[in-house]
């Protein structure tokens, strides 16, 4: 049986400026934005080539403080090229980091041990490594 990872909550506390962040900032596709009957909003929203989606709203998700979520992680085939990209659309990002040592060759010397780091504007901190090929 397959279980798969499809929709993790991140605590905003503005929606359309965390819509807005992860839309034209990261370049997230919107899945939707709905309401809820009255009772709250949803958005969803995708990482190109992602099978796992973002929500965030009011109302009718669970409570957590904004910006508490820490350590999501993004994969990239090629890290120099998602810096540029991110710095390109306004993003904070760090500089690429290399942490730790590969312990068998890999295609590109960044595989596996390549990060860079951002947060949204709320808070909640991100990392993306590169991995550009797996087993």
């Amino acid at each position: 049986m397959n279980w798969t990872l499809e929709v993790v909550v991140v605590p905003v506390s503005d929606p359309d400026r965390a819509k807005a962040f992860y839309a034209d900032q990261l370049g997230f596709t919107v899945d939707h934005d709905t309401a809820i009957g009255g009772l709250g909003r949803v958005v969803q929203l995708t990482p190109p080539g992602s099978g796992c989606s973002i929500v965030f709203g009011t109302g009718v998700l669970p409570e957590m403080p904004s910006g508490s979520l820490k350590g999501l992680q993004l994969v990239v085939p090629d890290l120099e090229r998602a810096r540029a990209e991110l710095v390109e659309r306004g993003v904070q990002v760090s500089e690429i980091q290399v942490l730790g040592t590969n312990p068998s060759p890999t295609p590109h010397p960044l595989d596996n041990v390549g990060f860079v780091f951002f947060a949204d504007p709320d808070g909640n901190s991100w990392s993306v490594q590169q991995i550009s090929s797996r087993a």
